[in-house]
């Protein structure tokens, strides 16, 4: 029965010991100058936005009525020649079967405050483009935009889902904040 305890105490005591020893490199994680030397690579890979935000929001859309309903865009612009922001938009619990828009509003007063009411109706390019829904209340559309303002330009920029026949909003945004890059 003693000896099981100094067995315990003993393996105990290595673990620690071995805990203590200095970290090693192997081969299958990089030291630092290795790192430092591939970071480059890989965030150059990245062709979704540029290194420093604001660039590539989440929007959130919330249901005005306090109800259940919600919605989601995906904002991207890759980075590459282009000046083109994807818009993929997603809605749920709105009206079964029924047509909505998103619309944006922008304003150059970067302040986190968006006071923009210049609402432009969003879809495929300059064609406007109608999210409908099932039966269950749900739509899903993937849009585009092709931004016409300056490389380096800020803006403040909030969203709504508009009914495509009443005009009514069911669904709004906080306010985003975006630079335009290429």
């Amino acid at each position: 029965m003693l000896r099981l305890p100094a067995v315990f105490t003993l393996t105990a005591a290595s673990v620690v010991l071995a805990s203590c020893a200095p970290d090693r490199v192997t081969s299958t994680a990089p030291d630092a100058a290795t790192a430092s030397a591939i970071a480059p690579a890989l965030s150059a890979s990245n062709s979704w936005g540029p290194e420093t935000p604001p660039f590539n929001d989440e929007i959130i859309l919330r249901d005005v009525s306090d109800g259940r309903a919600f919605g989601h865009v995906k904002f991207r612009q890759p980075n590459d020649g282009d000046r083109i922001v994807y818009l993929d938009t997603w809605v749920r619990d709105l009206k079964p079967n029924a047509t909505y828009q998103l619309q944006r509003a922008t304003d150059t007063a970067v302040n986190d405050d968006c006071l923009g009411t210049n609402w432009l109706t969003l879809g495929r390019g300059a064609t406007p483009q109608a999210i409908t829904t099932d039966d269950r209340g749900t739509g899903r559309e993937s849009l585009f935009r092709n931004l016409t303002t300056a490389v380096g330009s800020a803006f403040d920029i909030h969203f709504r889902v508009i009914e495509q026949g009443t005009g009514a909003i069911v669904l709004e945004s906080a306010c985003y904040q975006f630079v335009v890059t290429q």
